[in-house]
Order: structure tokens, then sequence, then C-alpha cells
């Protein structure tokens, strides 16, 4: 799909992050949410761990996704269905993430970076080592390349579902991917 120089990369990529959603699709029932309630509970950790994946950080994580169901809130009347409303906050929490890093950006040219290992004893602990290697690796990663490569093996989302939360085309979700494979290969290779 993305090329088979990566090939190896892709399937540990496809493994930690599918392992991931593993856990969230077991928690979720098959049901559609019916109310802002129902959805809440439904797919708030799910988001939450999206959003961790895009901000290795998670109280800013929580802070996306809360983000999100309140733009929800407001525009609930607006939405089609409940389909709708899970792409709406997909696309919220992307969008919020990415408000996220660009403020750090901003930040880091203010102040010195430092490095803070922000992921929480209990994630790590449900990852083996190739999975942690993995994750870390994707933090390494430019912003758009994580969020393609995320949204693909943890969400599970076709090319056509990623442009439409990322706001880019399918020709550039493509691109993008096979070169963040490629880049989290180096990455890997380099630890």
């Amino acid at each position: 799909m993305f090329g088979d120089s990566s090939s190896g990369v892709e399937r540990s990529v496809e493994q930690t992050l599918g392992h991931l959603r593993a856990i969230d699709t077991a928690s979720t029932p098959n049901d559609q949410p019916l109310t802002l309630e129902d959805l809440y509970r439904q797919q708030r950790m799910r988001m939450v761990r999206l959003a961790i994946l895009l901000v290795d950080e998670p109280a800013t994580a929580e802070d996306v996704v809360q983000e999100a169901f309140t733009g929800l809130y407001r525009n609930w009347s607006g939405l089609r269905d409940a389909k709708a409303a899970i792409g709406y906050l997909r696309t919220a929490v992307v969008n919020g993430s990415r408000s996220v890093l660009r403020r750090r950006k901003t930040a880091r040219e203010y102040q010195p970076p430092h490095q803070a290992d922000a992921r929480s004893a209990e994630s790590l602990a449900m990852l083996t080592a190739e999975h942690q290697a993995v994750v870390a690796a994707l933090g390494e990663l430019p912003p758009r390349q994580r969020e393609v490569l995320v949204l693909r093996y943890y969400g599970n989302l076709t090319e056509a579902e990623i442009a439409e939360a990322t706001g880019v085309s399918k020709g550039t979700v493509k691109s993008t991917a096979s070169r963040g494979l490629e880049a989290l290969q180096k990455v890997m290779r380099s630890h």
C-alpha cells in the first residue's frame, strides 16, 4: 500500500495502533448513540486516546476532547445523525490537536524546549516494548505525518475519511502516509 521498503514498519504501526483500536472497539457498544450523553460515554476515551497519540500529553488531550464535545454540544441540533457526530468529533480533535501543536511550536521559539515523557504508566503497560518503540517514534514525526498514520492505523479510517478529517486531498494523504512510514522507519532504526 505505501511501498515495500517500509512494510515492516507499516506492520509494526498497524499492530500497535490496531492493538489500541481493539481495546477501544471492545469497550464501545455497536449500537449508535442516541443522545449527546450516550455519545460522550461511548466515544470520549476513544477520542482522548486519539488526541494523546497526536499531542503526546494526556492532560492536553483531555482538554482537546472537552473542547470538541463543547463544540458538538453547540452544533448538536444541526447534525444529521450520530455517525455525523462522530465525524464531527474526530475532525474537531484533529484540528484541536493541530492548534495545540502550533502553540507549542510558537512557545518553543521563546523558551528552551524540554523533553517530558508524559505518557501514563497504564497506557504504556498495555503495550509491549516493540509497541512502545513505535509510539515513541510516532512522537518524533512531523505533525501531519503523525496525524495521517494515527488516523489510518489507530482510527482505521480510509484515505477519504482521513482527507476529510484533516482537510487535505486523498493524494496528499497517500503521499504523507508513505513519507511518514519511511520517516518512522528511520527514527526506529536510529534508536
